[in-house]
């Protein structure tokens, strides 16, 4: 009779403590797009509970320009990007709860494998840049998609020019309270 009140003991503490415990805080990440126009539906754990967020009031008074073009081949900041990109880590570094993702990409020429490498090479310059001028590392992350994501699908010198770009998305993570 001891080992049932024991064990049943037992099962009893054990649903309490499972009940009782504590959720965890629940985070979505939230997308503001190079446009600033578009509206994200916010997810928690992956799922879209179809709340809408408006971008401009989650990337606050970061710059509305924020997709930097490259030339050919090349992933060498151009000058006429150079103050867009300062007001970006103007931004993030005043903002240090900012984050922002910088996505590499390239046009259709040359082998996958190389085009993954100089989309990243173009992220990673400038990520280089916003660090100058004191953005932390843990609030950049480069991805490289080389060029899998065309904004243009043309085969021509001006399609082209239009794929060879970083876009910087800002993302920022809503704290969700039960």
């Amino acid at each position: 009779m001891n080992k049932s009140i024991s064990i049943g003991a037992v099962v009893v503490l054990s649903s309490m403590l499972v009940a009782c415990g504590s959720n965890p805080k629940q985070t979505t990440t939230q997308t503001a797009t190079a446009s600033g126009a578009t509206v994200n539906p916010v997810t928690i754990d992956g799922v879209d509970d179809g709340t809408q967020i408006d971008p401009d009031s989650i990337a606050g008074r970061a710059p509305k320009e924020r997709v930097i073009f490259f030339d050919f081949n090349k992933s060498e900041i151009r000058p006429e990007y150079l103050e867009i990109i300062t007001q970006h880590g103007r931004y993030l570094a005043q903002n240090p709860t900012g984050r922002a993702r910088l996505e590499g990409h390239t046009d259709e020429r040359g082998t996958r494998e190389y085009n993954i490498a100089l989309g990243e090479a173009r992220a990673k310059s400038i990520a280089r840049m916003l660090q100058l001028q004191g953005v932390s590392s843990a609030q950049l992350r480069s991805v490289s998609y080389g060029e899998e994501l065309p904004v243009d699908e043309g085969h021509n010198e001006a399609a082209w020019s239009k794929n060879r770009r970083v876009n910087i998305i800002y993302e920022v993570e809503v704290e969700v309270q039960n």
